[in-house]
This record gives C-alpha cells, structure tokens and sequence, in this order.
C-alpha cells in the first residue's frame, strides 16, 4: 500500500495535500516540502505528556515566585535578558554566520558552570572540536562543563535525564531531529517537533536550554515561525564580520524588556562586554572638523548610544543616481533626501548620496533625522561641522524638527562624553527641567539648523 504523503511549506508550516507553487498560507513561493507523516509514538512528547500531574488552579492560589534570577556574570549579556537566566525558560539565540553564537554560549557555560552543572550538545562540532574551540577562550576549562556531539533527540534525552544539568545548550536546533519522524534533519516537521520536546523538557525539570539558530539570506530565523512563538526569548546577534563590534539585542522576552541591547568586541579572546558603547562607537573620529560628518544619539531601552553618521555627495555619471544607506533604512533615507530638495532647495536629483552608520550600528530611529540631513547638507555644501556637537530631532514632511523622547538622558550622555553643545528640538527645550553644562540649540527648521553652521 502506498504511503500518504503531505507538502509542508518550510517558512509557515502550512500543510497541503498536494504541491502548489504558492503558500496559501504566508504567500510564500517554492516553499512547499514533500514527506511523511508518521504517528506519533510513546517515545515522543506523547510520553512527556502523560507524566503530566498538572491540574488547573486559582491563579490567586499559585504562591509568588520570589526566586531571583541566575546570572551570567557576563553584564551585557545579562542586561538583554532582564537580569539573569529564569529558571525553566528556552531562549533562541540566532546570528549569521561566524557572528559569534558559539563563543559567547561557551564563555556563558565557563561562567555557569562555578555553581551550575553545564551541559553543552553539539550537532555541528565533535566533542574533540569544541576543546579546540574553549582552549582559545578565557575560563572555558572549567570540569562543570559536560560536552556531548549528538543529533539524535531520544539519544539526547537520555542523556539529560541521567545528568540533570541546570543549563543545556543545543547548537543547533537545525542539525537535531527526532527518528519517530520520517522526514530530514531541518524540515519543518523537525523543528517544530523538536522544539516542542525541548520546551516540555525546560518546564517539567526546570532546566534553562539554548538553542542556536541558524538565519537565512533575507537575515530572518531559518525554519518556521512557529519556532519563535514557542520560546520565551529570542536573542539576535548582529554586527558586521568585518567590524569587531557585536550587538546581542532581545527580538522577544516574556521575562524583560525587548529594548535593551549588549555590547561586544570581538577579539582573540573570544568576546568581550564593551562597558561604554558611545566611548567605542566615537575611538576612531579624528580631531579635525570634517565636512559630511555628525554624531546622533541613539536610545536603545534604557540606555543612550552616541554613533556617528557619514555622508558622500558627489556628481552622478549614471542616469539613475545612485542612494546607498549603511545601517540606516533606505526608505527613510529617500524621504529626508526629497525633504532637503523641496524645503532647503539642495539639487541632490543629480547627485549619488551614500550614508554609513558607522561601527555596524543599525537604526530606524526617528531621532537620527535631524544628524542624517546635516551629515548629507555638510557634504553637499561642503561646510565643516564642529565634532564636539550632538544633533538630536525628528524631520517632519515640511521640513520641521518633531520633538523626539528621552532628551534628558541623551544630553547627559553627550555631556559626560565631553561634547560641548547639543541642537535639540525647540519643542524638547521647553520640557528641560535638568541644569547642563554643555550649550543647548533649539531649532525648529532644518533650514534654521542649517544657517547656524554654514
């Protein structure tokens, strides 16, 4: 008898009798994946299952959980979670390639492992190449740390179950699979079905497990996204492989914030906490003005960050000129290009514009409109602007400067970081109460903004 196959589209998991060009359900094209379904034994999640004892209860009766979080003694790392590791939660950490996951989740297990039993499984390395890989980092030699080379769930399990660890670590998520299923590592099917094995395994022995991750080309979470509802956290780790800097952000976090962001440097010895990221984003600024240079502040959750924004106008040769944005997103980038056309009269329909944010940072934060069009006018113009000033403002459709929040805190930040004047919005200068040091621009045009330094 002839075995009843079903297609499953490998970004959704939308599941269909038949192949169809199409997903019906995200609109997906040739994502639709042919295999088997098969039913689910008792050596699955259906037995994690039925050990099940929990009952319903009065939420009023279920006592306050007053356990404080684990940490990492890794700061950066723990600020992006909220303050430690909860007890019993599963976190997906994904990055590109070579970003860094691995060696931030190893000096995470040499951390851990003083007071907590480690256990680290890789599907992607031999027990023999994660040895090589912690003797290059600082404090990974540590005994707490169990390593195991597996793939297989069942096989995993056991091993779990033998060792109890307080943290397990499974890199990757792509490369496990579960050999109830007759369908290849990475597919849908497996995903999902692993990562449901892994999340009864957290709650019901309130174990702490990572999961790394693997992205695609478009930069998203390979595997459906069913597997980012599942997990308590999602940790992405950007950066640029040629820049040092690294950036662990939380895309989810039913434990903390979504705001917060780490800082690291990548060096020989592995990675490091960047204790003060305006100080780093700002190192390599010469002491000479430049033209097509300016320092914007950027609010990430609690914290301001001074970067710095360059911009190159030169003369187009190509019929079409040429808009090239780093780090800042390229449909905002149009719109401030066509502000400064239209409201400053700057001819820029015959110019390539080229922006960079510079030290891998990436925005799409309002308040770094008012930098972005003096960086481009500077250029195009060609006017210095002083390197000890801060440009902070939203630019609206006519031209004007929108008050933007957190004032208070990104002048502190230019003020402790030496800077010596700020132009802010006219509307935000109304609302200081602190006292500075530093001099305060208010400005309610961009033209305005401009005639101070021209």
């Amino acid at each position: 008898m002839k075995q009843k196959t079903i297609f499953m589209c490998r970004d959704c998991g939308y599941e269909s009798p038949k192949w169809v060009g199409k997903c019906s359900s995200c609109g997906a094209w040739n994502t639709m994946e042919e295999f088997t379904p098969q039913k689910e034994t008792k050596q699955g999640f259906t037995k994690i299952q039925d050990t099940s004892t929990d009952i319903p209860i009065l939420i009023s009766d279920i006592p306050s959980d007053d356990t404080e979080r684990t940490k990492t003694n890794i700061g950066e790392f723990d600020r992006v979670l909220g303050g430690g590791l909860v007890s019993g939660s599963l976190i997906l950490l994904a990055g590109d390639p070579g970003i860094g996951k691995s060696t931030i989740l190893l000096q995470v297990c040499a951390s851990l492992s003083a007071n907590n039993k480690v256990l680290y499984v890789s599907g992607e390395e031999s027990k023999h190449q994660l040895k090589m890989r912690a003797s290059r980092l600082v404090k990974t030699s540590s005994d707490a740390v169990y390593v195991m080379g597996e793939v297989n769930m069942s096989s995993i399990l056991s091993a779990v179950s033998k060792l109890e660890p307080d943290i397990l670590i499974i890199d990757s998520v792509q490369t496990m699979y579960n050999s109830d299923l007759d369908s290849a590592p990475g597919s849908v099917s497996q995903i999902r079905d692993v990562t449901m094995l892994l999340m009864r395994l957290a709650k019901s022995m309130n174990i702490t497990v990572f999961l790394v991750g693997h992205v695609t080309k478009e930069g998203t979470i390979a595997g459906p996204k069913i597997l980012e509802h599942m997990v308590d956290t999602v940790l992405y780790f950007e950066g640029d492989n040629s820049q040092s800097y690294r950036i662990l952000r939380a895309a989810k976090n039913r434990f903390g914030s979504t705001n917060e962001i780490g800082v690291f440097e990548m060096n020989t010895m592995g990675l490091c906490e960047v204790q003060n990221p305006s100080a780093a984003m700002l190192s390599e600024r010469g002491d000479h003005d430049l033209s097509g240079s300016s320092v914007i502040c950027l609010m990430e959750g609690t914290r301001p960050l001074l970067s710095e924004v360059q911009a190159l106008c030169t003369k187009s040769f190509l019929g079409m000129p040429r808009r090239t944005a780093a780090g800042v997103d390229f449909n905002r980038l149009s719109m401030l290009l066509a502000v400064l056309e239209k409201k400053i009269n700057l001819n820029l329909s015959g110019q390539d514009v080229y922006v960079n944010m510079i030290g891998g940072i990436k925005t799409s934060e309002p308040s770094a409109d008012l930098g972005i069009c003096m960086a481009i006018a500077s250029s195009f113009l060609n006017f210095t602007l002083p390197r000890d000033i801060l440009f902070v403002g939203e630019v609206g459709l006519g031209g004007e400067i929108r008050s933007v929040a957190h004032i208070g805190r990104r002048i502190a930040e230019a003020e402790k970081m030496g800077f010596s004047s700020c132009v802010i919005p006219g509307f935000n200068h109304k609302n200081i109460t602190e006292d500075f040091s530093i001099e305060i621009f208010p400005v309610k045009t961009l033209s305005e903004t401009i005639k101070l330094f021209k």
